[in-house]
């Protein structure tokens, strides 16, 4: 599992490089209102890639069953359909999120003197999704069959060239025109072409499993039964995910009243948090890939290993992190604004928050597990339920009647996290008493 563990987390570290990078630049050499301008996009955004998500752990949870009975032929038949759906719904969102970015942007209260900058921004990156998607379900498919390492060592070619790129276009260098913010936005949306194109042609170079040859395009037409397998798995994941998304568009909506400084600290509080869960997440699809290929073979003894080491590991890595970033948290902030307002805003949220981070990790994890074995519409209820009771009503009724003001915002987050872990657990003991852990392919 460490073997398997430290490429992903790297990964996502990674993963993250490029969008840090960008927002240390546009917050301390373009200015708050750019970096505001970016931070009240990212919910609409991560909205949008939801559906991905969701079809990517459908898609790993078939891969990683077919991957562990051995069955290679519908291993690529998950591939085949899973890439043709995938494309589809990234070809959708990017028209619908290009023509409605700015009803959208203006219906969640960004503020005016950010709107216009946000709703560009948001224009670019909608037309990545498509290449976007893609790539994200590659990975998946990679991850499903144990291979962590190579969609690690692209997203060291992916992550170079958004550093690389992202000077020239924002500043203007080498005779690229000056773009600004939109620089980032461009950084992001040519590294992830150049990186999805170069790693097709490595799959095929290697003649990797699932390189894009012909065993894997004459699924493309899909599988129905396949597909509805899939949507059976990826559609609650994927209303998990909007739903998630949908609760963050509120809570910055309620974040947006306090102006673009409040704005700005959400967004890079955010950024921060990002990597604070990161080791759950990597532990949470870890889990999912190690107890699906277990499922798939039969092997239940090393399923309950499998939980326990994601359980101690997540308390352990994410602990740790947890208690460097409160000894650090205003140099941290510090590396992305300069602003001292800005700054105590951002620091409030991550003294209420942060330590709840691990909780949630627990419950991710075993989230993941049930997943595994196709155990998917209850664990997303019962996460999605609290967020919207407790999260959403407890940072609008603190933030609005008492004199908390915009630190009752960040109190429904521990809130909603606690009560989640309880409903996960308690129905993840119930699911394994019923001894609902089944084969699926």
């Amino acid at each position: 599992m460490l073997m398997f563990l430290i490429p992903l987390i790297l990964s996502n570290i990674l993963q993250s490089v490029g969008q840090l990078f960008g927002m240390v630049i546009v917050g301390r050499w373009l200015g708050v209102n750019e970096l505001a301008a970016i931070s009240a996009f990212f919910p609409l955004f991560f909205l949008l890639i939801s559906f991905a998500i969701g079809i990517g752990s459908g898609s790993a949870i078939l891969i990683g069953q077919a991957f562990g009975a051995r069955n290679e032929e519908k291993l690529k038949a998950v591939v085949g359909t899973t890439l043709t759906f995938t494309l589809i719904i990234g070809v959708v969102l990017a028209i619908l999120g290009g023509i409605f970015a700015m009803d959208v942007l203006r219906l969640i209260g960004t503020p005016a003197n950010i709107l216009e900058i946000s709703v560009h921004y948001a224009q670019i990156l909608f037309w990545s999704l498509p290449v976007l998607f893609l790539y994200s379900v590659y990975t998946t498919f990679m991850r499903g069959t144990g291979d962590s390492k190579t969609p690690f060592y692209f997203l060291i070619v992916s992550t170079f060239l958004n550093v690389a790129l992202l000077p020239p276009l924002v500043f203007g260098w080498f005779g690229i025109p000056q773009l600004g913010v939109y620089g980032a936005a461009y950084a992001s949306l040519l590294s992830t072409i150049i990186t999805f194109v170069i790693m097709l042609f490595y799959l095929h170079k290697v003649k990797h499993p699932l390189q894009m040859d012909a065993s894997i395009r004459k699924y493309l037409q899909m599988d129905k039964e396949l597909l509805k397998l899939l949507l059976r798995l990826g559609i609650p994941s994927s209303i998990s995910m909007i739903l998630l998304s949908l609760s963050e568009i509120a809570v910055i909506t309620f974040v947006n009243r306090y102006g673009s400084d409040a704005t700005a600290a959400y967004g890079v509080v955010n950024q921060v948090a990002s990597y604070v869960q990161m080791p759950a997440i990597s532990l949470s699809i870890t889990v999912s890939v190690f107890a699906a290929q277990a499922i798939g073979g039969s092997q239940f003894d090393r399923l309950q290993q499998v939980i326990r080491t994601g359980v101690l590991f997540n308390y352990v890595i994410s602990g740790i992190l947890i208690i460097l970033i409160y000894i650090f948290s205003e140099n941290i902030l510090s590396l992305f604004i300069t602003s001292k307002e800005t700054i105590e805003i951002a620091n409030s949220l991550i003294m209420i928050t942060l330590w709840s981070y691990v909780i949630i990790g627990h419950a991710h994890i075993l989230n993941s597990t049930m997943r595994a074995s196709g155990t998917v519409l209850w664990p997303t209820v019962l996460s999605i339920i609290p967020i919207w009771l407790i999260e959403v009503p407890v940072a609008y009724w603190l933030s609005s009647y008492t004199s908390l003001g915009i630190k009752g915002i960040w109190i429904g987050y521990p809130a909603a996290f606690i009560v989640t872990f309880a409903f996960v657990y308690s129905y993840y003991r119930w699911s394994w008493k019923k001894k609902q852990i089944v084969r699926l392919i």
